[in-house]
């Protein structure tokens, strides 16, 4: 699909599903420049449709990794693990976020062969995919509910995870939902994205090795 702004009229009636083009996309993300470059700084795309604006984001992000880290190995994997951690979208179209997910995927996977060769790690690899599942997920971003193979809201919130390396090789995952947001609290709305005192209605917390993520399903 990439270069189209749409993929049917259909879906464009359905849903108002129109992709952002290629020269729009770096021009925006320009305007945010030192944030996009800068590793950890999150970013939420809530139509993210395939992933147009974040591949650029990962991309940028991918490129100060490689100049700052491409010397070794160790830091590097880890550094592009964070980055890719950092990158949030929703999408109400089940093949919208499969695509994201395996385009991010690819995209991130591609830059790692080149800088890392023979020491690229098979579970690093699982990390990242397991990453993707959890921060491109599929539902409607107006009600942070998850929706169904009709695209219909359901019972069950978006749960966004939070991830920081704490010590060493060490990763935090911490799961979160935010629908409480759209309840009418303003204390809650006044709170910003995982702060410490509690946008979110906080669930779980996971600290593993970065690269045994995937194994907290």
């Amino acid at each position: 699909m990439k270069g189209e702004q749409i993929k049917s009229r259909s879906r464009v009636k359905a849903h108002g599903e129109v992709f952002t083009a290629e020269r729009e996309v770096k021009a925006m993300c320009d305007l945010v420049r030192e944030e996009t470059e800068r590793v950890d700084s999150r970013f939420l795309e809530p139509a993210c449709g395939d992933g147009n604006f974040l591949a650029e984001i990962l991309t940028r992000k991918l490129a100060v990794v490689k100049k700052k880290y491409g010397k070794s190995f160790s830091d590097y994997e880890k550094n592009a693990v964070l980055a890719v951690s950092s990158l949030y979208g929703v999408d109400i179209l089940a093949d919208n976020v499969k695509a994201c997910r395996e385009r991010l995927f690819n995209l991130w996977d591609s830059r790692y062969k080149a800088v890392c060769k023979k020491e690229c790690n098979e579970d690093t690899r699982k990390t990242v995919m397991f990453i993707l599942s959890k921060n491109i997920v599929c539902g409607n971003a107006l009600t942070l509910c998850e929706v169904d193979e009709n695209c219909n809201d359901t019972d069950k919130p978006i749960v966004f995870s939070e991830w920081a390396f704490i010590t060493g090789g060490m990763l935090q995952r911490s799961d979160y939902t935010f629908a409480e947001l759209l309840a009418g609290d303003e204390k809650v709305k006044q709170k910003s994205m995982f702060d410490r005192d509690g946008e979110g209605v906080f669930l779980k917390k996971y600290v593993c090795h970065y690269r045994k993520v995937w194994k907290n399903v």
